[in-house]
């Protein structure tokens, strides 16, 4: 089964950094978008950021001016730069990738998804 892998979880203090990476299967990568999702125990899941290849990126309010999401297109490789962690940042990262066209205003939403990775846990603590 066809899945994406992401690395970069780990543990930090608040105010600190992580990066996490997902590499993408190249025959979807190349045309749709990848995206960040976290889940947090006891709730559902909420999508972080998105990017397609033409660098268009999508934020969520949660995360916009803290996280940047970049992407290695050689590579097939998407970043999740996170600064200025906060405790509520605190959940399971997983990225994924379309297979379809997904709308502008749909790249946060998991049901427009059919790629998943296992996920990384990132932790923040106060």
């Amino acid at each position: 089964q066809v899945q994406l892998v992401e690395s970069g979880g780990g543990s930090v203090q608040a105010g600190g950094s992580l990066t996490l990476s997902c590499v993408a299967p190249e025959y979807t990568y190349r045309n749709f978008p990848t995206a960040w999702f976290r889940q947090a125990p006891g709730k559902e899941r909420e999508g972080v950021a998105a990017i397609e290849r033409s660098g268009t990126t999508t934020y969520a309010a949660s995360v916009n001016g803290r996280f940047t999401i970049s992407q290695d297109n050689a590579k097939n490789i998407v970043y999740l730069q996170m600064a200025s962690l906060k405790p509520e940042d605190t959940a399971m990262y997983s990225c994924a990738q379309g297979s379809l066209y997904i709308p502008l205003r749909n790249r946060l939403v998991p049901e427009w998804y059919n790629l998943w990775g296992q996920g990384t846990q990132v932790t923040v603590s106060s």
